[in-house]
């Protein structure tokens, strides 16, 4: 069972409700392995309240780091400097917000803190951050740039990812609609379930995934039933074998006793 955070098992004032604490603790109870794949970095994971109570491997940044379930690091892929220095280039030209995740951490900020902040706020954070200075650092480990725009310039997401096109070794794909998150090739969520066995010597017989947005899909791919959230865009949701109730419905819980009936 591999569970989305955002927008998925967290609602929206990003929480895990005790209900669906409850409903993964069941699945444990009978056997069922519960991954938390998200595209958080393990930091704002842990941030969420409840979610060290789960017991679960968690798969982070989209799949480039895999922790299992006493937090030991399993597996990194990294953007080589030859990668994601002409990336930030170019989006600092197209003047687009960005954000780095590394192994120091997320600069100038994470995803997560930011939905708080306002137009305003966003546009001197990212005009103010010193990138030269970051990739000065010559032992920086970066696993994911993102490349965010303003919810009314949506149209921007396609730039970015037309103008990102010609690197044939990253993965792209968008969290959320205003987004574009770029890893290694070898990261994605999918790609992270199938090594997470394969790295524990196990062999799934069902793969259920639960997610709302683009970078679910790869994980929808490799399910053998895949679930999206009533609160995901209409393409994720054509792209599920089922549709859930929303996050602020108990999605997760319904969605697992009542369509996939495994409890």
């Amino acid at each position: 069972m591999s569970l989305d955070l955002d927008g998925t098992l967290l609602n929206s004032q990003f929480e895990i409700t005790s209900a669906s604490i409850a409903t993964i603790v069941k699945l444990q109870e009978t056997g069922n392995e519960v991954i938390i794949n998200t595209g958080r970095a393990l930091s704002d994971c842990l941030k969420v309240s409840g979610i060290n109570s789960l017991n679960c491997p968690i798969v982070c940044v989209n799949g480039s780091i895999i922790f299992s379930k006493t937090g030991e690091l399993l597996f990194e892929a990294t953007l080589t400097r030859a990668i994601y220095e002409p990336i930030i280039a170019i989006l600092k030209k197209l003047g687009v917000g960005i954000l780095v995740y590394t192994d120091k951490g997320g600069y100038p900020s994470t995803l997560p803190p930011l939905h708080a902040k306002t137009r305003a706020e966003l546009a001197e954070l990212f005009a103010s951050f010193d990138y030269d200075g970051l990739l000065a650092h010559d032992h920086l480990k970066v696993y994911k740039l993102i490349a965010l725009v303003y919810p009314d310039q949506l149209e921007r997401v396609d730039e970015v990812k037309k103008a990102l096109a010609q690197f044939d070794n990253i993965s792209m794909a968008s969290s959320f609609p205003n987004n574009v998150e770029i890893t290694s090739r070898e990261a994605h969520k999918g790609r992270a379930l199938l090594r997470y066995a394969e790295l524990n010597g196990i062999e799934f017989e069902e793969i259920y995934a639960f997610g709302d947005g683009g970078n679910d899909l790869s994980q929808f791919e490799v399910a053998t039933k895949s679930v999206a959230m009533a609160n995901a865009p209409m393409e994720i949701r054509d792209q599920a074998d089922f549709v859930t109730k929303s996050n602020d419905e108990d999605g997760i819980t319904y969605g697992i006793s009542e369509i996939l009936k495994l409890i």
